[in-house]
């Protein structure tokens, strides 16, 4: 069976908003183009406005390498709904978001050259309030909607411009980002059903079966499947284990968030395109999704 398969990557500071360093987009962006580049995969990568400015070689290289430039908000922020709590992580203010957006917007495409027409929210933490600001921006995609969390929207929508996660009649496309819809959950917010960040942490294989699963779930509901991945550049370069230094205090990420980031990471990001490809995986952007629905 085909199925198309998005692969986002979300460029920011190292950990998410753990550090304020960028030691993952200047040497784990590297790894990711060669293994792109050895299975011709295109893939979208979600520039933060302060990583495309603090990293203006690395966005280029990556245009040039012929993928698709996102913008992925002004900093690692909390754009839209939080869906578990984060310690001192409020979100920004509802009439805050377009211009953030904007501004973000505005430095991507001007160190790019490009013009960024798909978005994804920092976290996955998307809203209503977002999505609207998006349309009137001009955006085409948006990758954002938590499938593991939500759990109704099983592929490609255009939203309802009163609830972001109905069907409606907006121009821009939702992309969900895939989970296991068929297991059993034992997690509160239901993370255990997510894609994240299984490649690493247990295997290429075990993040096959998750895909494995939804593949079936939706090929029952007779759509073809559209698997939304995302990653991070800093996964593929080894992160800091233990407490994060800062001048007032000491940050120390779960084990799991930093868990064989590096080597270990990339071979097993390797195994994953492969094994995409021997199912039946059509690679493409979330432009070209959104292009498609």
């Amino acid at each position: 069976m085909n199925f198309d398969v998005v692969f986002g990557i979300d460029m920011e500071t190292d950990v998410g908003s753990f550090t304020s360093f960028y030691e993952g987009v200047k040497y784990g962006t590297p790894e990711l183009l060669s293994i792109f580049k050895k299975y011709d995969v295109k893939a979208t990568f979600y520039w933060t406005g302060h990583a495309a400015e603090n990293n203006k070689n690395i966005v280029k290289k990556v245009a040039a390498s012929g993928h698709e430039t996102g913008c992925h908000g002004l900093y690692h922020e909390t754009l839209g709904d939080p869906i578990f709590p984060l310690p001192n992580n409020w979100p920004v203010l509802p009439f805050e978001v377009e211009g953030r957006i904007r501004t973000a917007t505005e430095i991507v495409n001007k160190v790019s050259g490009e013009k960024s027409l798909s978005f994804r929210c920092p976290r996955l933490w998307g809203s209503t309030a977002v999505l609207n600001a998006l349309e009137k921006l001009g955006y085409k995609s948006d990758a954002s909607l938590p499938l593991y969390f939500y759990r109704n929207m099983f592929k490609p929508y255009h939203p309802s411009s009163k609830n972001w996660t109905k069907k409606g009649t907006m121009k821009i496309v939702e992309i969900p980002n895939f989970c296991d819809l068929s297991m059993e959950s034992s997690d509160p917010f239901q993370r255990d059903r997510d894609q994240w960040p299984l490649f690493r942490t247990k295997s290429a294989t075990a993040l096959m079966n998750k895909a494995d699963s939804f593949i079936k779930y939706v090929d029952k509901k007779k759509t073809r499947p559209v698997l939304c991945f995302y990653f991070h550049p800093w996964e593929f370069y080894k992160m800091p284990q233990g407490s994060i230094d800062f001048g007032e205090a000491s940050v120390k990420p779960l084990p799991f968030i930093v868990k064989n980031c590096g080597k270990k990471a990339c071979e097993e990001f390797d195994k994953l395109c492969e094994m995409l490809l021997e199912k039946g995986a059509f690679f493409k952007t979330a432009g070209e999704i959104a292009n498609e629905y």
